[in-house]
Parts: C-alpha cells; structure tokens; sequence
C-alpha cells in the first residue's frame, strides 16, 4: 500500500511540474521576446513605436502602425467572412443533413486542415487576386491591384473554416437530445428550437472555437504575405494593400541584420504580435466567463 501512495505521489508531482513547464512556456516566449527587443525600447518609447506610421529602418524611423492595422484589418475580414459560413454550415451538417453527407462532408473539412498554407497562397494568387482585381474592386474603387485586404481575409477564411466547422460541429452534437425534444413538444419550430436552445446552450464552445481560429488568422504568415500585397501603409478600406506582423517577419527577417536596430525592431514586431494575441485570448475567456454563468 506504501508503495502505491508513493508512486501515486511521484504521478501527481510529474504531472504538476509539466504543467507548470507548458504554462510557463508563454512566459518565457514573452520574456525572451522582449529581452530581444530592449535596443530599441531603450531608444524610442512604446508609444512611439506603435503609433508612427513611417517605416524606413535605414533612416533610424521604425513605425509599426501600418504594420499592426495591416493584421487587424485582415485578420478582422476573415472572421467576417467565416463566422456565417462556418456557423450555418454547422448547423446544417449537426442538425439537417442526413447521415451519408456527413460522412462524406466532415472527412473532407478535415482534409482542408491539412493543406500546406503555400498552396492556399498560390490559390489565392492564381484565382482570389484576379477575382478581386477583375469583378469586385471595380464597383466600389477606381484601381486596385487585387493584393488587398479583402484577397487576405478570404484565404485566411478558407484557412481558418475547417478549424472552426469541425469544432462547433462536435459542441452542437454534445448538447442533450432531451432539450430538443422538449423545445419541440413545446409547439416550437425546429429552426426555432436551433436558435433559442441549442445554440445558447452551446455559446460557449461556439466562441472557443472562434477564439482559437482568430489566434491562427493572427499569425498566419505565407499566405497573408503572398495576398496582401505588402505595403507599408496603413489600409483604409478592404481594398487597400496591407503589411501585417507575420509577413513583416517572414520577409525580412535575416536581411539588413548590419542596419542598427533592425533586428531589436523586428523582435519587437513578434512582441506585438505576441500581446496582441494575448490580449485577444484574455478578453475571450473573460467573454465566455460571463456567458458560462449566464447560462448556468
């Protein structure tokens, strides 16, 4: 009996340090992440830095305005274009759809996941760019190139549905049959019974799985890079070139490292993107606190 309590001991002890080892992971990436950037932190405030819009590292201005607008901008286009998709498409397959579809239908989002992010980069080039270019920039702007935000947020879009279908998906069939038979022996519809019922008591996972499709989109990199046409200004409507954070890395990290600063600059640019990230999760969690205590 000793011998059990011990090793149940050691199990649990194991289990605490290794959790605390992947928790105070983020730390340290945040730590590390900030040592890096302290050059430059020491020669231009935080404010300074985030809010100027001119970029010219071999003139000493590091502005990362546009840089940070860039990733909101597209970042904020996709979610707008997946969330209804992906939400009516849940719905569809975990309420409407007979079985055979969703046999059929889910294997194939799950293959969408693994899909190198290049080639929805190429994808977006060869079809989304001259299609923005072509039929939709002409209605609303004089010009446009098509490497715009609006190219952006559709491939991160595509990117980030499967992620966000498989998940509510797998919430929607995890509420009670029970609610629903009682919300239809109650007189209500069934679409009625969807939206009063299953999708309240399912709020919760529905914006996890947004939440956790968001912090993709934030950092994904070569197919925003190939799209969006890389243009160190800060976009003013859809239409508009964008340089987000991870594009700002990709391309040039390894380059111009002799340009005093640059690479404390670039390391600050992770940072950013790293508390922007943070930021986004904590409020999620505080949003989804409050909606778990609603609805208990």
């Amino acid at each position: 009996m000793k011998i059990r309590l011990f090793k149940d001991k050691v199990i649990s002890g194991a289990m605490l340090v290794f959790s605390i080892l992947s928790v105070s992971m983020v730390l340290l990436i945040g730590v590390g992440l900030y040592w890096r950037s302290l050059p430059i932190l020491q020669d231009y405030s935080v404010w300074e830095l985030i809010s100027s819009n001119v970029w010219r590292p071999l003139k000493g201005s590091f502005g990362f305005y546009p840089f940070i607008m860039g990733t909101l901008w597209v970042t904020g286009m996709s979610i707008a274009i997946a969330i209804p998709l992906c939400l009516l498409t849940a719905i569809y397959v975990s309420e409407y759809a007979p079985n055979r579809f969703k046999n059929f239908f889910l294997p194939m989002i799950n293959m969408l996941a693994g899909i190198p992010p290049v080639i929805y980069g190429v994808w977006g080039v060869l079809f989304v760019v001259p299609l923005v270019q072509k039929y939709v920039a002409p209605f609303f702007v004089d010009f446009s190139t098509g490497f715009t935000v609006l190219a952006g947020g559709i491939v991160l879009a595509v990117m980030i549905f499967p992620l966000i279908v498989s998940i509510i998906v797998e919430v929607l069939q995890t509420i009670p049959k029970e609610l629903r038979e009682a919300s239809l022996s109650l007189g209500a519809t069934k679409w009625e019974t969807i939206k009063k019922v299953v999708l309240r008591k399912a709020m919760p996972g529905i914006i996890a799985a947004i939440v956790l499709a968001v912090s993709r989109a934030f950092g994904e990199t070569i197919a925003v890079l190939m799209v969006c046409g890389n243009v160190p200004i800060a976009p003013q409507s859809i239409f508009d070139p964008a340089y987000p954070l991870p594009a700002l890395l990709a391309n040039n990290f390894g380059e111009m490292m002799s340009v005093p600063l640059y690479d404390a600059a670039l390391m600050f640019s992770a940072l950013a993107l790293f508390v922007i990230i943070l930021i986004f999760n904590i409020i999620s969690r505080l949003i989804l606190q409050k909606i778990s205590v609603r609805n208990a």
